[in-house]
């Protein structure tokens, strides 16, 4: 098979769908191992449990084929359903102080923080679920909602704050753009799953704003901000390669706001902030042009500095997956021909390099040389990205992924 060809990404699809379904716990689902097995020495972060909810809703939507050993329709719809009953009544969510925890640990005590990137991913898992009709889906939304309204939301900023103590009584200074990148995501996709409007306005005030710091920062996203929500270019010099707070640019991020830009001028037409379009282009051109085969050798590094110089030069899945889901959006937009030879290009490396073809799922973090390493990230805990990579060119660019999926079933 082609790489990227439709059926190579069915039988993808398929694949991450059976090597997924093997981290369904009590605790809702946990982190897996580069053989898909739950690793009992991690937490269970929250993120994993909603994205892996979201992706077999998006599935059991999908209603294909499974892989061999692989669930099929109904049964992607009892894990999503496992789901949603995990983050309403499981260990993750908290009964006393409200909200959810942001992971639990291997001992089943808490990790205590209340983080805005957690609880975006909560939204969009109930979005996903209740494009299903999921028992319960709708009663999550309500509640991840409340908690977003009343803790995280900063009406005047038109932006997400990003951290709470284990009580909501003391808020963190740092103010994140990756948690407002996928706040955005999750506002998309509840409104376009819901109908109510003002999900999408708030998700066009988070853009407005990050679109203006990423034209200050020559189409470089600044990642880190404080109270103010002012950039701070600076932070984390020192730990270049954070998992969720890195120094310098992120190129996957440049590529995954490209992508929320255009979805979100496509969602609101004429009442889209000026401009999308273009920042678009250039966010991912920057991405690009900074990230790929910048230290000679194939594939994006993680980060550049704030000239585009490589930081830290380790290939991760997630920005591969999100350079295939961006060339698709803006080769639909724009019908520019370079992003469908850049769409190939991508795919050929993730066939030859970041896809498993022996145990599945994609190797989450190569080394320089494009060697399967661990520096950052460990074994295997997410098919969010790599599922959407390949599904994102047999669904519109709007509405979401669960939206259209569940339009076209119907």
């Amino acid at each position: 098979m082609i790489p990227g060809s439709p059926e190579y990404r069915r039988t993808q699809r398929a694949d991450l769908l059976r090597f997924a379904a093997g981290s369904c716990s009590p605790a809702g689902f946990g982190y897996l191992n580069a053989a898909g097995e739950i690793d009992p020495g991690e937490p269970t972060p929250l993120y994993v449990v909603c994205r892996m909810t979201h992706v077999f809703a998006l599935g059991s939507l999908a209603g294909e084929e499974p892989a061999p050993g692989g669930p099929d329709s109904a049964e992607l719809a009892d894990l999503t359903h496992h789901g949603v009953t995990a983050l309403l009544d499981g260990p993750l969510r908290d009964t006393q102080d409200g909200g959810w925890y942001a992971a639990i640990q291997p001992a089943g005590t808490p990790i205590s923080a209340k983080e805005a990137y957690g609880h975006a991913f909560v939204l969009l898992a109930a979005s996903s679920a209740l494009a299903v009709d999921i028992p319960r889906a709708e009663e999550l939304l309500d509640a991840a909602s409340a908690v977003i309204e009343e803790r995280f939301w900063d009406e005047a900023a038109g932006m997400m704050v990003d951290e709470w103590d284990r009580h909501f009584t003391v808020l963190a200074d740092y103010r994140g753009a990756n948690a407002n990148m996928h706040s955005l995501e999750a506002f998309l996709a509840c409104g376009d799953v819901t109908g109510v409007r003002h999900w999408h306005e708030r998700a066009a005030r988070i853009a407005a704003r990050v679109r203006r710091w990423a034209e200050e920062y020559h189409w470089r996203v600044p990642e880190h901000a404080g109270p103010d929500y002012r950039p701070n270019p600076e932070l984390h010099r020192e730990r270049p390669a954070d998992p969720f707070k890195p120094f310098g640019a992120t190129v996957g991020h440049g590529m995954e706001w490209a992508r929320l830009l255009l979805a979100l001028d496509q969602t609101l037409g004429s009442e889209a902030p000026a401009g999308l379009v273009d920042a678009a282009i250039a966010l991912n051109d920057r991405a690009v042009a900074d990230g790929w085969g910048a230290d000679g050798g194939p594939g994006f590094v993680y980060t550049t500095d704030w000239q585009g110089a490589p930081v830290v030069r380790s290939r991760m899945h997630w920005v591969l997956a999100e350079a295939i889901c961006t060339a698709t959006a803006l080769h639909r937009r724009t019908e520019e021909e370079r992003y469908a030879r850049d769409l190939q290009r991508w795919w050929d490396y993730a066939d030859t390099y970041l896809i498993d073809h022996d145990l599945g799922s994609w190797h989450h973090e190569l080394d320089p040389t494009n060697a399967p390493a661990h520096a950052t990230w460990s074994g295997k805990p997410d098919v969010y990205h790599a599922y959407q990579a390949a599904l994102i060119a047999d669904v519109p660019t709007v509405p979401c992924f669960a939206a259209a999926l569940a339009q076209r079933a119907s």
